[in-house]
């Protein structure tokens, strides 16, 4: 059987349209019975869960700088099992990266250059014609890796727009494989880290639907999948990413804690431990025979509140803690600290189990990729393990206690090391987000 052809959906910017065109294409493919599957370059929890709903089957992350070759051969090659097509979401703009080794920057083109699958480019058009092709002979043509197999114009504003667009496009030698219009009522909601989550969105399978009529609609199908190429990797099952803390891991799952990459529960599952989910805002203790408890990232600060109330949560994990390790990501950092400030500026008590007090008052953006060394041994390895990972959150550290840190952290700018986090006994947190371990 030969290996599954794929596409790499991206822009020359932020906003283009990408989400909105990969969405539509997957459920548009799955809608007419072809086995197609989604994927995402870089870091992001929330795209992932979206594209499983519009194809009805998982998606992971590709992120080149993050994770070494190996593991994205071997995450390629897992996401195309059983797949007839793959279509990889990209991030920010096509070549948009850190300063890195020649593959590892993180950008989109590197995933394309890694897999072998080709960009099928999406090009905002607004406020222009013409000089839209300088920009597409610009992205086909910057990286001898990366091959443009095609491009989607979007936000076309009329026909004249888009014969304009297009015959400069055709001119440079490559196919234009849609002009979708501009259109106003084909889009998902957003909130302050990107979409409102998958699992928000009450009305998704008809927001799908839309997406996928219009770009039926707009788009040649038959010569979008055909512009796929075989992807040119082979990957053994990816193991283990981040070892698991535990046998088994009591996982916070529902709105407040719903930040956890695809790829890290599933190593887990592979290398022998069970999941537990239980949800804090239904009130919910760890279960009592897991031997170690997740909080992952989400948005505890939208429902402080709620947390603050939820007595059996919060008395079940201080009990857990006690006597067996407690993780907690950016959001599961914030409710094991003494406090959190909501938006509004009302503060609530939260678990205490670290000193840390957080506010989403004073709201501050950190974004970017990060690579951790840990302190000290804890539930994701012994002291000296190195992560990689990012941090992507708006709150604010008002008070960081006195607790000794979890892990020191250096950026992919070659910043001086940083402490960063808390642990205190079996506790521990940061805004450091695990992708995978540095072998």
């Amino acid at each position: 059987m030969s290996p599954t052809p794929g596409l790499v959906v991206a822009a020359p910017r932020s906003s283009s349209g990408k989400t909105t065109v990969t969405l539509g294409l997957l459920r548009a493919f799955a809608r007419a019975g072809l086995p197609v599957a989604g994927a995402k370059c870089g870091p992001d929890y929330i795209d992932p869960a979206f594209h499983a709903v519009a194809a009805g089957r998982p998606s992971l992350n590709l992120d080149a700088w993050a994770m070494d070759p190996a593991l994205v051969a071997g995450l390629a090659s897992q996401v195309a099992r059983d797949a007839e097509l793959v279509l990889c979401e990209g991030l920010m703009g096509l070549f948009d990266g850190v300063p890195a080794a020649p593959g590892r920057s993180g950008s989109s083109a590197d995933v394309s250059a890694a897999t072998g699958w080709p960009v099928l480019l999406v090009i905002d058009v607004s406020g222009q014609s013409q000089s839209a092709a300088a920009v597409v002979k610009g992205c086909a043509t910057y990286d001898p890796r990366v091959p443009v197999a095609g491009v989607i114009v979007n936000r076309s504003g009329s026909a004249r727009h888009t014969r304009l667009v297009s015959d400069a496009i055709r001119d440079l030698g490559l196919p234009v494989l849609g002009a979708i219009p501009r259109t106003e009522g084909v889009t998902l909601p957003e909130r302050h880290l990107g979409l409102v989550q998958a699992s928000e969105t009450g009305d998704l399978d008809r927001r799908l639907d839309a997406m996928a009529d219009l770009v039926s609609a707009h788009c040649d199908l038959d010569a979008i999948r055909a512009a796929a190429r075989p992807l040119a990797l082979s990957g053994s099952a990816p193991g283990t990413p981040v070892p698991p803390p535990g046998q088994r891991i009591a996982l916070a799952v529902d709105e407040a804690f719903s930040f956890t990459y695809p790829h890290l529960t599933q190593g887990w599952r592979a290398a022998g431990a069970e999941i537990v989910p239980f949800s804090p805002l239904a009130d919910e203790a760890p279960r009592d025979d897991c031997d170690a408890c997740w909080l992952p990232g989400g948005y505890p600060e939208l429902h402080a509140a709620r947390l603050a109330a939820a007595s059996r949560f919060l008395a079940g994990v201080r009990d857990f803690a006690q006597t067996r390790p407690v993780h907690g990501e950016c959001g599961g950092y914030m409710t094991l600290g003494r406090t959190l400030t909501d938006a509004s500026g009302e503060e609530h008590a939260m678990l205490g189990l670290l000193g840390v007090a957080t506010s989403f008052a004073q709201r501050k953006m950190n974004l970017g990729y990060r690579e951790a060394t840990l302190v000290a041994d804890g539930p994701l390895g012994p002291a000296g393990t190195r992560l990689r990972g990012h941090e992507f959150h708006y709150a604010s550290v008002t008070d960081r206690g006195s607790d000794e840190p979890f892990a020191m952290v250096v950026d992919a700018y070659g910043a001086a090391p940083t402490p960063s986090g808390s642990r205190r006994g079996l506790v521990s947190g940061s805004f450091f987000h695990a992708i995978a371990r540095v072998i």
